[in-house]
């Protein structure tokens, strides 16, 4: 069933066409994944769709009821019903001091509230931890109407889009499946275009050369020879070069009209591969370059850690994970403010990358932010810029008029070639563009020091981690092996632990049952009054193991 109709999209920002789409439908069985780089129109394009931009030079209908999910909508949401409220694990009103994944489920679950027949949903898992992410999957695959979402998650994209709408110079192109589809189309249509370009360059070359060698058989045409009179002269000229000439003439005019009808192919850009050699004198020899022993923390009431522990391993990348309020912030101020609980490495020298940007300089450019600190040379952090989609004289701007995302990726340059041993990322991968995300993770596979990063992203965790750092009831725990085998291992150790749970739980009724035919018909030996009392105490491990279970 048709749900959205839109015609003739044109939308400009200043004398810049930002946004041109003859025509797109949306259906009640799609579910749409919009891609495309940083400030090319995405939120614009939704805003549209969904009519939140009220501007009139389109067409836009909606047959149905909708929803929108924005993380930047700062408006009151008012309340969700008990049932909403449980299922997405918040409070059942609006309050403005939620933490940022309180806002997001809180958003979300407004919108699976009411039965609409297309969600809007803009970055949905900003903010959310790995148990919110796969929460509103198990969600979206449950929900029977369209969504269009925008997203940098690319393994959510995978699990729940059936389309991707990629947008590119204003212009849209939808590809059938999800975003790992999406990947493969991209990179045969690439494949073919530098194809078709290389057949392209290969065919005028041939005619190229061909109207060479014609041009060069015309210049080279014997004369008439000289024991030739005049008359015999003038003849062989008409009658012999002449004609020649004229054939030769003619085919050259055929080959130059052959390459004028050429289709001309572009080359396809060229990615340029970053390859980081560890520069600066700051090389650690220690195998564990940080290590935490006793590690006790608390806010008030809430228990942060309890007798934690956890190392850092030399030349490690790892992922550092856990719910949202666990503690991972929390532990990272304690690496970086040499809390006592924590040894650090001699010499180690700590880049820190965060939200907060505030290592950039408002009034300064981009090149001269990145270069301030930088112990690489101008020509390889103009390589990373442009990878970064800085490109030219672009990377003369100043801080000041570039968009949250592109200040992300100016930071992430800046801390990355700075002299540093220790890279420590909180959130990198918040408010990138997919090419952006996958350049950083491309970059970080290849840099040949030690890594910690906080990341909700499972596919970028997959990518680079060698090593993962989790928060699990207040305790810090630290495992050798990529994202994969720690998620192999836990739910084994779950499984584990499930079984050994009704075993007791088995143990335990049948204790009960024994005592309480005991208390039923006492023997001359019993004890009532321990019969009781044990009675009451099997039942309370009991009730603690079915809660457990």
């Amino acid at each position: 069933m048709l749900l959205i109709e839109a015609l003739n999209i044109k939308k400009y920002y200043g004398d810049r066409l930002i946004l041109d789409v003859e025509n797109l439908k949306i259906y009640s069985e799609d579910r749409i994944g919009i891609v495309g780089v940083n400030g090319i129109g995405k939120t614009t394009l939704m805003n549209i769709l969904c009519k939140k931009d009220k501007s009139y030079e389109w067409l836009v209908k909606i047959y149905g009821s909708y929803c929108l999910a924005d993380q930047l909508d700062s408006e009151e949401y008012g309340t969700i019903n008990q049932k909403m409220a449980k299922d997405f694990g918040v409070s059942a009103t609006w309050n403005n001091n939620l933490s940022g994944g309180e806002k997001t489920r809180f958003k979300l679950a407004k919108c699976f509230e009411k039965e609409n027949n297309i969600i809007f949903a803009d970055e949905p898992t900003s903010n959310l931890d790995l148990d919110g992410i796969e929460l509103l999957e198990k969600k979206f695959k449950e929900y029977k109407g369209a969504l269009v979402i925008i997203s940098h998650d690319r393994k959510f994209m995978d699990r729940i889009c059936n389309k991707i709408l990629e947008l590119e110079n204003g212009k849209i192109k939808i590809y059938n499946g999800n975003y790992s589809s999406f990947k493969l189309q991209k990179n045969s249509e690439r494949e073919r275009m530098l194809f078709e370009y290389e057949k392209y360059e290969k065919d005028k070359s041939r005619l190229e050369e061909a109207i060479k060698d014609t041009k060069q058989k015309v210049k080279t045409m014997r004369k008439a020879p000289a024991r030739m009179g005049n008359s015999e002269a003038r003849l062989h000229s008409k009658m012999g070069n002449q004609k020649a000439k004229a054939n030769l003439d003619s085919s050259i005019r055929n080959m130059k009209a052959r390459m004028d009808h050429l289709e001309v192919k572009e080359k396809p850009k060229k990615i340029q591969n970053i390859k980081l050699d560890a520069l600066g004198n700051g090389e650690l020899h220690s195998n564990i370059i940080i290590s935490g022993k006793s590690i006790n923390k608390s806010f008030e009431n809430k228990i942060i850690f309890e007798d934690a522990e956890f190392h850092i391993s030399n030349h490690s990348r790892t992922a550092f994970i856990g719910p949202n309020g666990s503690g991972k912030s929390t532990l990272i101020k304690m690496i970086m403010s040499e809390n006592s609980s924590i040894k650090r490495a001699h010499s180690i020298k700590i880049g820190y990358f965060s939200q907060d940007m505030d290592i950039l300089e408002d009034d300064a450019s981009i090149l001269d932010n990145v270069m301030k600190d930088s112990i690489y040379d101008e020509t390889f952090a103009r390589i990373l810029l442009s990878r970064l989609l800085f490109k030219r004289e672009e990377v003369y701007k100043r801080i000041k008029v570039l968009s949250g995302g592109e200040r992300v990726k100016i930071s992430f340059a800046k801390v990355f070639l700075s002299d540093i041993n220790l890279l420590i990322l909180d959130e990198p991968t918040n408010y990138l563009d997919i090419n952006s995300l996958e350049i950083v993770e491309e970059t970080l596979k290849d840099y040949k020091r030690t890594v910690l990063f906080v990341s909700h992203d499972r596919k970028f965790i997959s990518a680079v981690a060698n090593s993962i750092l989790a928060i699990e009831k207040h305790k810090l725990i630290t495992f050798s092996g990529n994202y994969e085998d720690y998620l192999k291992k836990r739910n084994n150790l779950t499984d584990t632990s499930k079984e050994e749970l009704k075993k007791q739980i088995l143990v335990l009724e049948n204790r009960l049952s024994g005592i309480m035919g005991k208390l039923s018909m006492p023997r001359k030996n019993d004890v009532v009054e321990q019969l009781d009392k044990d009675y009451h105490q099997v039942l309370m491990q009991l009730q603690e193991c079915k809660k457990k279970s």
